[in-house]
C-alpha cells in the first residue's frame, strides 16, 4: 500500500515537472517565435542554396558565438577548444605566442602595451604604442579583440606575420615573427640605491601573489627602507591574485567593491592589518589596466604609497570566465569594480598623485621621480 502511494507521488511529481517544461518551452516560443523561425529559415537556405557544404553543427556553433558577439562587449568572448586552452595557458602564465601585451581601445584598436624581453617581438623590434593593423591577410578591425589574441599565439616554430601603424613612421611595418614559448617572468625585484627596494609586475596570473610575498621577504631580508611597485604596462590577470597582493600594502578595510547586474554592491575582499608599512611608489602609465588598477586604486584609496606617472587604461570591469562541454569556454563580463572609496573607474582610469610624462626610451624619467620622492621621505 505505501509503495502504490509512493509510485502514485512520483508519477504525480513528473507529471507535474512535465507540464512545467513543456508550458516553459511553448511560453518560450510564442514569446520569440520571430526570431525562432528567422534561424531557421536562414539555416535551410543556407543549407540548400550555399555553393559550399555547411554543417548543422556548424552554423549552430557560428550562431553561439554570433550570440555573444551581439553584445558588442570586446571583454566578452566564446571559445573553442584551442582558444579556451590558450586562455588557460596564458592565466597560468606560460603560451605559445611572439610576447607582447595588448590593449583595445575604445575605438576598437589594438595597442601594443609592452613586448616581453627576450621574446621574438622585442627581438624584432616592435615597441610600446604600435598599433597591429593586420594579423596575416586579416586586418584586426574586422576581428574581435580574443580573435586577434589567438590568432598571435600558435604552436612554436610556426610564423604569423603582423601588420604595424606606428607613430612618426607613414607606412606600414611588416613583421614576420617566429612563435616561441612565451613563460612570463610575471616578477621582478631588486635593490637599488639607497636601499629602496624595486618591484615590477608585469602580468597577475594566478601565482604572482606567491611570488610577490615571495620576494617582497627578500628585499626585507636585504633591508630595503622603501619600496618601488612599478605597474606600468601591466595588463592585469587574474583578480584573486591582484587582491591577494593588495593586502600586503593596505590598512583594514574592503579592498574591492563588486557591482553586479542588479546593481547590488559588495565588498568582494577585506585587508588584513598592514604587513608592509615603508614608505611606498606605486608607478602607472596607460598600460596598467584591470587588476593593476584594482591594486593601485586600493593603495591610493587607503593613502598607503603615492602613485607616480600617468593615467591608468580605465578597465573596471570584471570577466567571468565559465568551463563549457567538450572542453570549449566562454569569457564575458559579470560586473563592474569599484575602488575602496567606491569610485567607477571604467573609462576613466585613475590618475596618479604625482604626473610624471615618458618623454623618451633613453632615460626614465617617471622611476627617477619616484627614487627622489622616497629618498626625501627617508631624510
Amino acid at each position: 500500500m505505501q509503495e502504490r502511494k509512493l509510485l502514485k507521488r512520483i508519477i504525480s511529481i513528473l507529471t507535474i515537472f512535465c507540464y512545467i517544461v513543456t508550458a516553459g518551452v511553448g511560453f518560450f516560443y510564442f514569446a520569440y517565435y520571430k526570431e525562432i523561425n528567422r534561424i531557421y529559415d536562414v539555416g535551410m537556405v543556407v543549407k540548400t542554396q550555399y555553393l559550399h557544404n555547411a554543417t548543422i553543427k556548424q552554423m549552430l556553433k557560428g550562431a553561439v558565438r554570433g550570440m555573444v558577439e551581439s553584445l558588442e562587449d570586446p571583454y566578452s568572448v566564446f571559445m573553442d577548444a584551442k582558444e579556451y586552452q590558450d586562455l588557460q595557458n596564458y592565466i597560468h602564465g606560460s603560451f605559445g605566442g611572439i610576447g607582447i601585451y595588448v590593449e583595445i581601445t575604445k575605438d576598437k584598436k589594438l595597442i601594443v602595451s609592452s613586448p616581453i624581453e627576450g621574446t621574438p617581438a622585442h627581438k624584432a623590434g616592435v615597441k610600446p604604442g604600435d598599433v597591429i593593423i593586420k594579423i596575416g591577410e586579416t586586418f584586426t578591425s574586422d576581428l574581435e579583440y580574443d580573435e586577434s589574441i589567438a590568432r598571435m599565439r600558435g604552436e612554436p616554430g610556426t610564423d604569423v606575420n603582423i601588420g604595424i601603424m606606428r607613430e612618426g613612421v607613414s607606412n606600414l611595418l611588416e613583421f614576420n615573427l617566429t612563435r616561441e614559448i612565451i613563460d612570463i617572468p610575471t616578477v621582478e625585484s631588486s635593490v637599488l640605491d639607497n636601499g629602496i627596494g624595486y618591484m615590477r609586475l608585469k602580468l597577475f596570473s594566478s601565482n604572482t601573489d606567491e611570488a610577490v610575498w615571495e620576494q617582497l621577504q627578500d628585499l626585507n631580508t636585504q633591508g630595503i627602507k622603501a619600496l618601488v611597485l612599478d605597474l606600468r604596462d601591466n595588463p592585469g590577470g587574474d583578480l584573486d591574485s591582484a587582491v591577494n597582493i593588495a593586502n600586503y600594502f593596505v590598512t583594514d578595510g574592503p579592498i574591492v567593491y563588486i557591482v553586479n547586474k542588479t546593481g547590488e554592491t559588495h565588498s568582494y575582499a577585506m585587508a588584513d592589518p598592514n604587513k608592509f608599512g615603508l614608505p611606498l611608489v606605486v608607478l602607472i602609465n596607460g598600460g596598467s589596466a584591470s587588476a593593476s588598477e584594482v591594486l593601485s586604486g586600493a593603495i591610493k584609496d587607503y593613502e598607503t604609497g603615492v602613485l607616480i606617472g600617468e593615467k591608468s587604461f580605465g578597465k573596471g570591469i570584471v570577466q567571468g570566465v565559465f568551463n563549457l562541454e567538450g572542453g570549449e569556454g566562454l569569457k564575458i563580463t559579470t560586473s563592474k569594480y569599484l575602488t575602496p572609496n567606491k569610485t567607477d573607474i571604467h573609462e576613466v582610469g585613475i590618475n596618479p598623485d604625482i604626473v610624471v610624462t615618458a618623454e623618451n626610451d633613453k632615460e626614465d624619467i617617471q622611476l627617477n621621480q619616484a627614487l627622489d620622492y622616497l629618498r626625501n621621505q627617508l631624510k
